[in-house]
């Protein structure tokens, strides 16, 4: 069986346009219809992290920030204080199908208003996930492009890092992805990361699975190789998973080592208390109880090769319909409030 199902259907595409708007009137100092300014509302609002340590933008917008703020109005302090943990972090946008472009601009717009850089998925390719809980993407590769030209005009010349297309390379590895799709696969992501590289202010990561995915780290290099890693700027690890940073960073090195050097992000967002052991597959990675926040985003990771901790799943949504779950992709309390208590 698989090592990892990203266990994403994010609704970017239904509230995305309107959470960034939302953030932009904010952070421009919205006023009411009486004509005077808003009250501030610090205590339910999350601030940016310090740009020295996270450069990353912190959506004060977002889904944990909005059920923080319900908690706290039905006097749950203490349950808003966990959720708060998340809200008060940057954590990815994966971008939806309806939108694209709206959805990267007002990211990108309200990043650059505040100083900061959008961290952005781009998820869409055909055939991906395999049918599983996040099955579906373009319909085809003309399909796709269109999609991902929509995308990258709404990032235009601002600031983002872009985590490209999660699971497409490992489900080719795992032998998930049937064969005759792999050279469509292949080229569409080559594609990608040469137009995201065109960008004047884009970085982009391709991902590479997982230390307990697709193994030895010598079987990614040539999928890597061939969906355009020599133009990347690295490769993204642990993608919705719950390995360790230092299993990472272990698997990450070998791989960077066959690669010339190349750098890497983890995504830390689930992985404060490792792994679920000793359970079979879908327990292992869909909603799997105990777990924890993880490190919190920062490009300070003290490893030259690692050019980032980054909270790429979204703490708190579902990653399926497993152990209790709603759809993937939708915001869980109970879960979100139980990888807030574990956290270190």
């Amino acid at each position: 069986m698989y090592g990892s199902r990203t266990g994403h259907r994010h609704r970017a595409g239904i509230s995305a346009a309107g959470a960034a708007v939302g953030a932009l009137l904010l952070l421009a100092g919205c006023s009411s219809s009486s004509g005077k300014p808003d009250k501030p509302e610090k205590e339910e609002r999350p601030t940016q992290r310090p740009k020295s340590t996270s450069p990353y933008w912190v959506n004060p917008d977002s889904t944990a920030a909005k059920e923080a703020a319900k908690l706290r109005a039905d006097g749950k302090k203490e349950d808003a204080a966990l959720i708060d943990k998340i809200a008060d972090q940057p954590v990815a946008e994966w971008i939806g199908v309806e939108d694209p472009e709206g959805q990267t601009r007002g990211f990108t717009e309200a990043a650059a208003k505040a100083g900061r850089e959008a961290l952005l998925v781009l998820y869409n390719i055909p055939h991906r996930d395999c049918g599983q809980y996040s099955q579906g993407g373009a319909a085809d590769g003309d399909a796709y492009r269109a999609w991902l030209d929509k995308a990258l005009r709404g990032i235009g010349d601002r600031r983002a890092t872009v985590v490209l297309e999660p699971d497409a390379l490992p489900h080719i590895g795992d032998g998930c992805t049937p064969a005759q799709f792999h050279e469509e696969r292949f080229a569409l992501l080559k594609e990608a990361v040469g137009k995201i590289k065109a960008l004047p202010h884009a970085k982009v990561y391709l991902d590479a699975g997982n230390p307990n995915w697709v193994t030895p780290p010598d079987r990614m290099v040539d999928p890597l190789r061939r969906a355009g890693m020599d133009a990347a700027d690295g490769f993204a690890l642990n993608i919705s998973n719950f390995q360790t940073t230092e299993a990472n960073k272990e698997y990450g090195d070998k791989l960077s080592g066959l690669l010339g050097g190349k750098h890497y992000v983890i995504d830390t967002s689930r992985n404060g208390n490792g792994p679920l052991a000793g359970a079979d597959h879908e327990k292992t990675w869909c909603n799997p109880a105990g777990r924890a926040l993880g490190e919190p985003p920062t490009s300070r990771t003290g490893d030259q090769r690692v050019d980032a901790y980054l909270w790429i799943k979204r703490p708190g949504e579902s990653d399926g319909t497993c152990k209790g779950g709603p759809g993937a992709g939708t915001w869980w309390e109970k879960y979100a409030l139980e990888l807030a208590r574990n956290a270190r």
